[in-house]
């Protein structure tokens, strides 16, 4: 049996007055931003921005998921996708390589959960896997964000990561685990100093969380 998911204020798409605003203060931060329809073009436009061959990590999202941007990447043969290797890999025995891997792609793919109209990313985390590579230790980090997940400011985000993602987030840990999630770790990036490293493709509709 599936679990009604609570409904709340964040749910609620921006306006493209906000998502324009959003747009140009990441953008006056150094992130290149892309403001685009819907899940199926950032889906290709995630294909034409990463070269073929390269190694490439996707963050845990409902946003990727949903959009099929997950299962292109893990389950095709154009990248060397990180996350089976991983998977494959024993973690009692091999937790260093694994630690590595996920640190350092040429690539990771995302979401994250609130972007602010002052020009800042929110990612929250339980076990922080992802957060290193979006920090800087991915050679490129694209992150696909749905029109619900833009807030006016940083404090209004973090609300947002308590108030909704992590609710939400706890029931899909529920069902696939069998315990709920915790927001362990959030990263704030407030922007990017290394030119043409960073893209948000900000969407127009909602997805994800």
């Amino acid at each position: 049996m599936t679990t009604q998911l609570p409904v709340t204020p964040f749910a609620e798409s921006a306006s493209a007055e906000r998502l324009e605003r959003a747009a140009a203060a990441l953008t006056a931060h150094g992130f290149a931003v892309e403001i685009l329809d819907d899940a199926a073009a950032a889906r290709t436009r995630v294909f034409d921005l990463i070269p073929e061959g390269a190694s490439v990590f996707t963050g845990a999202s409902e946003t990727l998921r949903l959009s099929g941007i997950d299962a292109d990447i893990n389950g095709g043969s154009r990248y060397q996708a990180v996350k089976p290797l991983v998977l494959a890999i024993d973690r009692a025995t091999g937790a260093d390589e694994i630690r590595r891997l996920l640190a350092s792609p040429d690539v990771v793919v995302g979401s994250v959960a609130a972007v602010t109209e002052t020009g800042s990313l929110v990612a929250a985390s339980g076990s922080g896997s992802q957060l290193p590579a979006y920090a800087g230790g991915a050679g490129r980090a694209i992150w696909v964000v749905g029109a619900q997940k833009v807030v006016p400011d940083l404090e209004t985000a973090l609300r947002r990561v308590e108030e909704h993602c992590l609710p939400l987030e706890s029931v899909r840990t529920q069902e696939v685990h069998g315990w709920p999630s915790a927001v362990n770790r959030v990263l704030v990036l407030n922007g990017e100093p290394r030119p043409g490293r960073a893209t948000v493709l900000l969407l127009r509709e909602a997805i994800g969380f």
